[in-house]
């Protein structure tokens, strides 16, 4: 069960990101940015989240008596969750001309 759990709870992340992007997609509201540099920053939003949770994890492994292996994993799909959920609030917010 230590092994399967965060297995079964990244691809369940997984899963719901991917159906999500999509879905969008197909509907035709993905993020869009009027500048390069804010579009750009849109677009990474989802791997730097991913990014961020691997070294997380690491940091936590160090600390803490858990497998390397599997808290990597987990750390990889919690921040392309939270990598997501930042892609929607950047998304959604206005662009400020200055």
């Amino acid at each position: 069960m230590r092994v399967l759990l965060p297995l079964v709870l990244v691809c369940g992340i997984a899963i719901f990101v991917v159906m999500r992007m999509k879905h969008k997609y197909e509907k035709g509201t993905l993020g869009k940015k009027k500048s390069k540099g804010a579009q750009q920053l849109l677009d990474s939003l989802i791997p730097l989240g991913m990014t961020a949770g691997c070294a997380f994890a690491i940091i936590f492994s160090a600390i803490f008596p858990i497998s390397l292996l599997s808290i990597f994993g987990l750390g990889a799909g919690t921040g392309l969750l939270l990598g997501y959920v930042a892609y929607e609030i950047y998304s959604k917010k206005p662009e400020v001309h200055s």
